[in-house]
């Protein structure tokens, strides 16, 4: 079976893409290493080969402070759109559990070089653009 992202996580990565266009991209990604594979993570494929995750470089700009406001409108649009999971960046993350308030991400890798966004079910078929402000616009 071939993997295959999640539409929504293509949407997003587009958008992004199209917002960021001279962005650096070498800390992108969305199928998991085998470092991935050897625990679960939703960079690797489901029984239908659904990838439900990508990373974003953290570098969108010349300013340093722009991930952070674009992974914070993603936590903000997360609160609406349940087919955001979860967001990590920075050491922090943000899901569900508390309210989509950013909290300590006490897993091995903080994240630090490029921001996390997972994917629900709800999003591997749903290509309906996310209402994130600073993404917004014709593709």
């Amino acid at each position: 079976m071939n993997p295959w992202l999640s539409h929504a996580a293509k949407e997003m990565r587009e958008r992004i893409n199209h917002r960021y266009p001279d962005r650096d991209k070498r800390s992108d990604g969305w199928i998991g290493d085998a470092k991935h594979r050897a625990e679960k993570s939703d960079h690797n494929p489901d029984k239908t080969g659904c990838v439900r995750a990508i990373d974003i470089d953290r570098d969108l700009s010349r300013h340093k402070s722009e991930a952070y406001y674009l992974a914070d409108q993603i936590r903000q649009c997360a609160k609406r759109d349940k087919r955001i999971a979860y967001v990590i960046y920075n050491g922090k993350i943000a899901s569900p559990i508390m309210g989509w308030k950013w909290r300590k991400y006490r897993g091995t890798n903080p994240h630090e070089s490029h921001m996390h966004i997972s994917f629900t079910a709800k999003g591997d078929l749903d290509k309906t653009p996310f209402e994130i402000p600073l993404l917004k616009g014709e593709l």
